[in-house]
């Protein structure tokens, strides 16, 4: 005859043991018997099992809660956890409230989970009564909860208050600042992102990685580039995923072929696993940078592929002008049975705008809404308009850009009207051409709009209504960006201005000193 105790830790194994609903079950079942239906530890240890995303059952976890007479702390936050992991947000914050009405006060693992939660309900106001239970009951200067106050706070685009916590923190760790750095990027303000960076005073993974994010996330590559190259410089850190991964985006993006080498060599030479995220990547940086075959090589390794992958190998084949073969992987994507996204559709509608084929743009557009359920967006649409309006059916491009709904942004709408614009000029239809820039104009206040038409007046020979377009431009102070383009010699990556006069070979920006050759930067 078992004892008591001994029952007890029998009850406790079998409960650790569980792999599946069933098993778990039979577990609660002997607990119940066993005397052990209102442990606390068991009752945790079960309710944690239901909240696995993967093997648990958060409905059975929720039944079980209900009949609960008096539970714990500890309980409460394993259900506020559960229902956070398994995206039922709204109910972990009822569970919050109940432990409130009854009496219970908040500690420090359940308020983090709380303010989480806040975040990505996009609740500010909840949040922020929080934030008072933090204040009242002392916890906000807790390295825990303050960092997750940050975390919110940044989360809400809210970068004073997220700066007010932190400043009120006595010991600050490196997530405390790492949670700066990427919230001062997300919203673009990615100089005092860097401030935040430089005055850290020790400099983890995770803050050097948030700093390159930070630049990449920008489009502002060259700096991403240099932080790497610094940072591989003059730490031992070794860069992990997330690091791989934005400097392969600066790559793609600059057209650094040599750096993107560099690092699917020194990847192969440490031998760790690739995961899909970073194999496709690499697979972006090929197609961007002109290695079609070195791309098709790594998508055909791959044994698992997830939609991003397979977007990433169309979009490439897009951009070679291989429309047929985009549309085929496509089809080979279905058959694999690998849903689709809108950015999949976008790169379809790409691939069939770059090899002029209509009838099968318009075919993918009656799939993605009728088949797949997607509404179009703005990109979609800008997408088709330059498909139709660049084969020469501008009337129906037009309808296409009357069926933008009326909820989206100028700056959306007037992407599908640049098209327009633009393919009217190319093709001298003078009309609708005026149309689309008076309609361009009336959205935002960009000077493509003047310039193509100023150029299509132009080259009709109508030099006074050239000018006009011009002297309004002039008017208006809408100032035309200078032209910039750059290239790759010896590894280094040169800008050239239109209209600045500089000496071969020298670059003007400071970041735009870094050199892209990877090899001679670590001897490899």
């Amino acid at each position: 005859m078992l004892s008591g105790s001994s029952r007890s830790s029998r009850i406790l194994h079998l409960l650790e043991k569980c792999k599946s609903m069933p098993q778990l079950k039979q577990a609660h079942a002997q607990t119940v018997a066993c005397g052990l239906a209102h442990n606390s530890f068991a009752l945790s240890r079960i309710l944690d099992f239901c909240a696995d995303p993967h093997h648990g059952s958060i409905t059975h976890a929720y039944k079980l809660f209900q009949h609960i007479p008096d539970p714990t702390i500890c309980i409460c936050n394993t259900m506020i956890k559960a229902f956070s992991l398994r995206n039922q947000l709204k109910n972990s914050v009822l569970v919050y409230s109940n432990m409130l009405q009854n009496g219970m006060y908040p500690d420090n693992y359940t308020l983090p989970y709380l303010l989480k939660v806040c975040a990505r309900l996009q609740t500010c106001c909840v949040g922020e009564s929080v934030h008072g239970h933090c204040l009242k009951l002392g916890f906000v200067f807790d390295i825990f909860v303050g960092n997750s106050l940050i975390l919110m706070y940044c989360g809400f685009n809210k970068l004073k208050d997220a700066r007010y916590v932190f400043d009120e923190i006595p010991r600050l760790s490196a997530v405390s600042w790492t949670v700066m750095i990427s919230g001062y990027a997300k919203v673009g303000d990615v100089n005092t992102a860097r401030l935040f960076f430089d005055v850290a005073p020790v400099k983890d993974r995770g803050i050097w990685g948030a700093i390159i994010s930070g630049y990449v996330q920008n489009n502002r590559f060259k700096e991403g580039l240099y932080m790497f190259r610094l940072m591989m410089q003059s730490t031992d850190i070794e860069p992990d995923e997330a690091i791989f991964v934005s400097i392969l985006c600066s790559c793609a993006n600059l057209g650094a072929l040599d750096t993107g080498i560099w690092i699917h060599t020194y990847l192969d030479r440490l031998g760790l696993p690739l995961s899909v995220r970073l194999v496709t990547s690499m697979i972006d940086m090929y197609c961007k940078c002109g290695d079609f075959e070195c791309a098709k090589k790594l998508f055909d390794g791959l044994s698992q592929r997830d939609t991003t992958c397979w977007n990433a190998m169309i979009s490439g084949m897009a951009i070679h002008g291989d429309g047929e073969g985009a549309l085929k992987l496509f089809s080979e994507m279905e058959d694999a049975g690998v849903k689709p996204d809108d950015i999949t559709f976008i790169t379809l509608f790409s691939s069939c705008s770059y090899s002029g084929m209509v009838s099968e743009g318009l075919r993918i557009l009656d799939r993605m809404c009728n088949v797949y359920s997607i509404q179009p967006k703005s990109e979609h649409y800008g997408c088709l308009v330059n498909l139709l309006s660049t084969t020469g059916h501008f009337e129906e491009a037009k309808e296409i850009i009357l069926r933008i709904p009326d909820s989206s942004f100028a700056s959306e709408e007037a992407v599908a009207w640049r098209a327009l614009l633009r393919a009217c000029c190319d093709h001298g239809q003078m009309q609708l051409a005026e149309a689309a820039a008076e309609r361009l104009m009336q959205l935002q206040s960009h000077s493509g709009a003047y310039t193509l038409l100023a150029n299509l007046y132009a080259a009709a020979g109508k030099h006074d209504d050239a000018e006009r377009v011009r002297n309004v431009m002039k008017s208006k102070r809408v100032d035309k960006a200078p032209g910039c383009s750059s290239v790759s010699i010896n590894g280094m990556v040169h800008d050239f201005i239109s209209g600045k006069k500089t000496q071969f070979g020298i670059v003007h920006d400071c970041y735009a000193l870094c050199s892209l050759n990877m090899m001679s930067f670590f001897g490899a």
